[in-house]
């Protein structure tokens, strides 16, 4: 656990020692949440985990489905706004800044939510959606949409407003 938090410290310039990380960083909170509602979901206590996901959701604006898969060392900057869904999986060494969804575009039973490697930073406002997957060491700008998969090494930036029906706005 000392590793993780000096990580998180690492990566975000603000922290200036691990107290601020362990009383400071929501985000941290936020996925320690999440791990003991992770626990007990696999555990069959569904009901609770999906109460404590609901308390985290509360306190921090921000949910993370219990059944989802999340590796070591997830750091989520300012954690409000944070959706993750219930099929994701979230490699290691991982960073999202706040307002992020990983989330569906269908509501099918199957996996429908998006696979990210290892060492992928989402930036604010990203929405990632869909069974895509992210390849490892990718950065994801900020307010991007990604709706496809994306090959391991890649910069995603914003996509292009497209104008889909002619409308007269005045």
């Amino acid at each position: 656990m000392f590793k993780y938090l000096k990580w998180v410290k690492s990566k975000d310039p603000t922290v200036k020692n691990i107290f601020d990380v362990l009383f400071f960083c929501d985000g941290i909170k936020l996925i320690w949440y999440y791990r003991i509602a992770h626990f007990l979901y696999y555990k069959k206590l569904k009901f609770v985990a999906r109460i404590i996901s609901q308390i985290a959701k509360k306190k921090y604006c921000a949910e993370i489905h219990p059944a989802c898969f999340i590796g070591k060392r997830l750091f989520i900057d300012h954690a409000l706004g944070i959706v993750i869904g219930a099929t994701s999986i979230i490699g290691d060494d991982c960073i999202i800044y706040h307002g992020v969804t990983i989330g569906s575009k269908d509501i099918s039973l199957i996996k429908r939510h998006p696979t990210i490697g290892n060492n992928v930073l989402i930036g604010a406002g990203s929405i990632i959606l869909g069974n895509v997957c992210i390849g490892d060491n990718t950065k994801i700008g900020a307010g991007s949409i990604v709706v496809e998969d994306i090959l391991p090494n890649s910069v995603v930036i914003c996509q292009k407003a497209k104008q889909i029906v002619n409308s007269d706005c005045e």
